[in-house]
């Protein structure tokens, strides 16, 4: 869902400045059968490799805290990858990439709230920001540290202790000691259906949506040639914005963004009787994001980096269950367990411009935790920079030579 929402706003803004119209990808009917996507908070600007991420390295790498599953036998084909995702983290790099994810999320609200009018599906925004919990004591501190770290960014939040937290969403258990309330966040109850809704308004538009699974792409006399089972399409330009699987098309190329995936499990609960939530909550301590959803209670686990493609292990999503059951009133499950995959680059930023020596050839992947949330100002700036406009923000930190 978040590669196509990507690619759905990325062709609507060349729909408006071209006149060639065509999405080849995912079946846009099929988008709640898969759901691999997070629901979340709808905005953040601290990237994943920050440096509070070497205080917890040795839990991380033993696989002792919720929040990671390492698959050794992965990191190890691919061991410069996560050297350099480590590398990244350093405080010296830490300022320049959040603000380039902050150029990328301030009008996250602002973008989808006005995407969500023309589309008739307003019903399914909700501000009322998002709540960041700790369990310790240690969260007061945490929390204060936040809220001045956001502050002065220019980013609204408060400080809540337990009493106060209990106000704000009474059917939580009491049993953590500090929040953030995140008053600018904002959420959907179904980002599968808010993606079909801008899908078929583009449609109505006059856009053209194809259903077809993109198996090679190649450079040809004109411009470039994508084989799709039995057919073949001649295009002048081409935008990989398939997510995780962008490489499947990349690589014949010759091209290595150096792009992983960081894969993650969803499953819906139903609450008891007279329990409820006024918005996602984020359990620290616990490492998962709970969120009120058409479908019921969506529990979020953390990052398991293993294989792409490799069978699902439950392991951090039952721990987490079983967590969130101790903050919220939840009952029976609603629904399979299923895994999402998350396109990540070193820097936690996305690859977004032109290929270097490819000519026609754009790339729009790489956004992380983020897909929903950067879908529409991802395709406003691929699709200002093919037609030589000015794009919203600098383009620069997300340039493609940094890595190809």
């Amino acid at each position: 869902v978040e590669a196509l929402n990507v690619a759905v706003r990325g062709v609507w803004e060349l729909n408006r400045l071209i006149t060639e119209r065509a999405v080849s990808g995912e079946d846009v009917s099929a988008l709640e059968d898969q759901r691999q996507q997070l629901v979340d908070q709808v905005s953040s600007i601290v990237p994943l490799n920050n440096p509070g991420l070497y205080g917890k390295i040795r839990s991380y790498l033993g696989n002792r805290h919720p929040a990671l599953n390492l698959d050794w036998s992965r990191a190890l084909t691919r061991p410069g990858w996560l050297l350099r995702f480590l590398w990244e983290a350093r405080p010296s790099k830490a300022a320049a990439r959040i603000a380039a994810l902050e150029s990328l999320t301030s009008s996250t609200v602002e973008r989808h709230r006005a995407l969500m009018a023309e589309a008739g599906v307003t019903h399914r925004l909700r501000e009322t920001g998002t709540l960041k919990l700790w369990r310790s004591e240690a969260g007061h501190a945490a929390a204060q540290a936040e809220h001045d770290f956001l502050k002065a960014h220019g980013i609204t939040s408060q400080v809540l202790d337990r009493q106060v937290i209990s106000g704000v969403e009474p059917a939580l258990n009491p049993i953590f000691h500090a929040g953030l309330l995140c008053l600018e966040n904002a959420s959907v109850d179904s980002p599968g259906a808010v993606t079909q809704a801008y899908a078929e308004l583009f449609a109505q538009r006059g856009g053209r949506i194809e259903r077809a699974e993109a198996q090679r792409l190649e450079r040809s006399a004109s411009g470039w040639r994508v084989q799709a089972g039995s057919t073949v399409y001649e295009v002048d330009i081409a935008v990989v914005a398939l997510g995780p699987w962008s490489m499947d098309l990349l690589a014949p190329l010759g091209l290595d963004p150096r792009l992983d995936v960081e894969r993650g499990y969803h499953r819906h609960l139903r609450a008891k009787p007279g329990a409820r939530l006024s918005r996602p909550v984020y359990d620290v301590d616990a490492a998962y994001f709970m969120a009120p959803m058409e479908e019921g209670y969506r529990v979020t686990s953390g990052v398991d980096l293993s294989h792409r493609d490799a069978p699902d292990n439950h392991r951090q999503i039952d721990q987490v269950t079983m967590s969130a059951r101790e903050a919220f009133p939840l009952d029976e499950f609603a629904g399979d367990t299923w895994r999402g995959a998350r396109p990540t680059l070193p820097d936690s930023l996305p690859m977004i411009g032109e290929a270097p020596r490819n000519p026609g050839l754009w790339l729009a992947f790489g956004n992380q935790h983020l897909g929903f949330s950067t879908g529409p100002i991802t395709g406003e700036i691929v699709a200002t920079l093919v037609c030589g406009e000015t794009p919203p923000v600098d383009p620069t930190p997300f340039a493609p030579g940094r890595y190809l």
